[in-house]
C-alpha cells in the first residue's frame, strides 16, 4: 500500500509538467504562427490597396522617377519609386558604413578596456540614445549639425572631389544625403554597440586564455579570438540596425530637401527616402495618390525584407565561427 501511494505522488508532479509543457508548446507555436499571420496580412493589405494605382499607372512603377499619381484634366497616372529606393538604400548604407566600425570600438572599449564603473556609465549612456525620439535628431541635424558640417563638406570636395561620391557643389543648406545619413548613424548606433557588447561578453574564457597563453597582446587577442567569434552577432546588429535606418521617417524628412532625382552626389541636396516621402504626401493625398502611397510602402516592405533574409543567410555562412 506504501509503494502505491508513493509512486502516485511521483506520478502526479511528472504529469503536472507534461501538461505545464504542453501549455508552454502551444503557446510558442501560437506566437510564432501570429507573427507569420501578422507579416501576410501587412503584406496582404499593401498588395490589395496599391493595385488600383499600379494599374493605372502609365509609367514604369520600378524604373520611374516621376511623382504624379493624381491625374488632372488630360493628365495622366504616372510614379514610380526608382529615385525614392535608391535614396533609402543609399542613406542607410551610410548610416550603416559610419556606424558599425564605431560602434564595435564602443562595444569592445566597453568589455576588454574600461574600468567596470566607466563601462557601466558608458553602457548606460550608449543605451539611452536609443530612448531619444527621432524627432529630436531631426532638429538637432537641421537647426545644428547642418550648418556646422559645411567647413567639412567643402574640405571633402576640394581634397576628395576627385572621388565621384564626393563632388561638389557643395549645397549651401547643408540638407544633403550625407547629413541625413550621419543622423542615422547616431540613431542605429546603440542597436549595433548593445548587439556586439552582448556578443563580446560571451567569447569563452578558454579562447581568450588560450591567445593570451600563446604570447598574443590584448589587441591580437581581440584580433584572434574575440572578433571572429562575435563576427556574426555583429553582422546581425548591423543589420537591424540598417532596418531601423530604412525605416525612419521624421528625422530624415526633416533634414533631407525634398528632391525626385537619382544623385549618388552626397554633398549635394537631392534623393529622398520612402518612409519620408510617405510622411511629406499623405496629408494632402486622395485616391490613387494614397493607393500609390501604399505600392511605395511595399517596395520599402520588401527591401527591409530581403536585408532581413540576407543578413540571416550571412550569419548561417559565419555559424562555425561560434563552435
Amino acid at each position: 500500500m506504501t509503494t502505491t501511494d508513493s509512486s502516485e505522488t511521483a506520478e502526479a508532479p511528472k504529469g503536472k509538467r507534461r501538461l505545464g509543457d504542453l501549455v508552454f508548446a502551444n503557446s510558442a507555436r501560437g506566437a510564432g504562427l501570429l507573427i507569420l499571420a501578422i507579416l501576410a496580412g501587412v503584406a496582404i493589405f499593401l498588395i490589395v490597396q496599391s493595385l488600383s494605382s499600379l494599374t493605372a499607372n502609365e509609367a514604369n512603377f520600378f524604373t520611374s522617377s516621376e511623382w504624379r499619381p493624381e491625374s488632372g484634366p488630360g493628365e495622366n497616372v504616372r510614379f514610380g519609386v526608382a529615385a525614392l529606393a535608391f535614396g533609402t538604400v543609399l542613406a542607410a548604407a551610410i548610416a550603416l558604413v559610419l556606424a558599425t566600425p564605431v560602434a564595435v570600438g564602443i562595444a569592445l572599449f566597453i568589455v576588454y578596456y574600461a574600468p567596470r564603473r566607466l563601462a557601466a556609465l558608458l553602457g548606460y549612456l550608449v543605451d539611452l540614445l536609443a530612448a531619444i525620439p527621432s524627432v529630436v535628431y531631426g532638429l538637432w541635424g537641421l537647426v545644428y549639425l547642418v550648418d556646422e558640417l559645411q567647413p567639412f563638406y567643402r574640405f571633402l570636395a576640394e581634397y576628395l572631389g576627385w572621388i565621384p561620391l564626393f563632388a561638389g557643389p557643395v549645397s549651401s543648406t547643408g540638407r544633403t544625403m550625407l547629413s541625413a545619413g550621419i543622423v542615422l548613424a547616431v540613431m542605429i548606433l546603440p542597436i549595433i554597440t548593445a548587439m556586439s557588447r552582448d556578443v563580446f561578453t560571451q567569447v569563452p574564457q578558454t579562447h581568450r586564455e588560450a591567445a593570451l597563453a600563446l604570447g598574443a597582446t590584448r589587441w591580437e587577442m581581440i584580433r584572434t579570438a574575440v572578433l571572429p567569434f562575435g563576427r556574426p552577432g555583429v553582422i546581425g546588429g548591423a543589420m537591424l540596425g540598417m532596418g531601423r535606418a530604412l525605416g525612419e521617417t521624421m528625422a530624415v524628412a526633416m533634414i533631407l530637401s525634398p528632391s525626385l532625382v537619382i544623385s549618388a552626389f552626397v554633398l549635394q541636396s537631392g534623393n529622398q527616402t520612402i518612409a519620408a516621402h510617405i510622411a511629406l504626401q499623405y496629408p494632402e493625398a486622395t485616391g490613387t495618390g494614397v493607393s500609390a502611397l501604399i505600392a511605395a510602402g511595399l517596395v520599402l516592405f520588401a527591401i527591409t525584407l530581403a536585408v532581413n533574409m540576407a543578413a540571416r543567410f550571412v550569419v548561417s555562412r559565419r555559424k562555425e565561427f561560434t563552435e
